[in-house]
């Protein structure tokens, strides 16, 4: 555990990374002790500096909802992260990479909430009834650690190593849609370079978000209407680089693309 003044000390470290784009040593090597708690609360003083200039929270990611990451950084449940309006990009935006440390793409669907969602006892049938459509969309995620020598701390802190989203145009409620068994394929520059289903984020995404909504909770956080919740991707992550093109389809969905300068 950390003392206060070393989770402020962690948040600068990280505040100076992402905004001078230079990467540093994990805060895993730095601060020794750091832990889980440490960690989100390191999280949100630098979510708290940036809704204190103006940004707005729209929404939550999760992150490890894999079987696979959850085993490679040794945890047995999801992390999540804020999704700020600062980090939402249109569809036809040519996004800059040199905003961005190390940026990767992740192909996930995302579920739009027309209503807000209980706390601590949040199930997946409160998700489906609460959730106004589920759109095709590509997150950007970024570490501000050196090379993502990134352990489950670093990425905590590090806002579940996110950076951006970009929403498709699609819409399609859940009742449409089987959520538990929709493919992806990812396309750069033409080329398929990804595929997955979205029964790889814990057998089912709904399930992925009710756990984000009694997550959060424990930190006095709601998810509210109109939020946007991206459950976690069904592909391995892509790096981008300047001049890709992006295009991601998802069966029954239809797709989302972004463009990298």
């Amino acid at each position: 555990m950390l003392t206060d003044e070393q989770r402020r000390a962690a948040a600068d470290r990280l505040w100076t990374a992402q905004t001078e784009r230079v990467p540093i040593d994990p805060l895993t090597e730095t601060f020794g002790e750091i832990d889980v708690v440490d960690a989100y609360e390191i999280q949100l003083l630098n979510i708290s500096r940036q809704t204190s200039a103006g940004a707005v929270v729209c929404g939550h990611k999760v992150g490890l909802s894999s079987p696979v990451m959850q085993q490679m950084m040794g945890v047995d449940e999801p992390d999540y992260g804020h999704l700020l309006d600062t980090m939402r990009f249109s569809e036809g935006a040519h996004i800059d990479t040199t905003r961005f440390c190390f940026p990767r793409i992740e192909v996930e669907i995302a579920y739009v909430l027309g209503a807000p969602l209980p706390g601590e006892d949040c199930t997946r049938e409160d998700v489906l009834a609460a959730t106004e459509y589920v759109v095709p969309s590509l997150e950007l995620i970024d570490s501000r650690i050196k090379d993502w020598r990134i352990g489950l701390a670093d990425t905590i802190a590090d806002n579940a190593s996110s950076a951006g989203l970009v929403l498709g145009r699609e819409r399609a409620t859940p009742a449409e849609l089987d959520l538990r068994d929709i493919d992806a394929v990812l396309h750069r520059d033409g080329e398929q370079v990804a595929v997955g289903n979205t029964s790889a984020v814990l057998g089912d995404p709904t399930d992925a978000v009710a756990w984000l909504a009694r997550k959060v909770a424990s930190f006095g956080v709601r998810l509210r209407a109109g939020h946007v919740i991206l459950p976690g991707s069904c592909t391995r992550a892509i790096d981008a680089r300047p001049g890709d093109v992006f295009r991601a389809e998802f069966t029954g969905l239809g797709s989302v693309s972004a463009s990298f300068t």
